[in-house]
């Protein structure tokens, strides 16, 4: 094989009919957003002893990406502090 056309020429014998298509198409999950009262339940649970972002989860019964978009909402008012071993607080 020398050139593109001598590759094109090797694989143009596939019968479409041999591959595959997706069964379903690939749809995102869409993106869910926090609630008011998400934000102060999930506040409500943080103070100043470091918690596991984990026990956060669990305890607000949200979406993990509720409560990460809330702790970054935290962070970025500067409200939030990070601790060692995936653990938050309030500033």
């Amino acid at each position: 094989m020398q050139s593109a056309a001598d590759i094109l020429e090797q694989i143009r014998p596939f019968d479409p009919r041999s591959v595959r298509s997706p069964i379903d198409a690939f749809a995102a999950t869409p993106t869910q957003d926090a609630s008011d009262a998400d934000r102060r339940r999930i506040a409500d649970l943080l103070g100043p002893v470091p918690v596991a972002i984990d026990e956060l989860i669990r305890q607000s019964r949200e979406s993990p990406a509720v409560v990460h978009t809330v702790l970054l909402e935290l962070e970025l008012a500067g409200r939030l502090e990070r601790h060692a071993g995936g653990r938050v607080s309030l500033a």
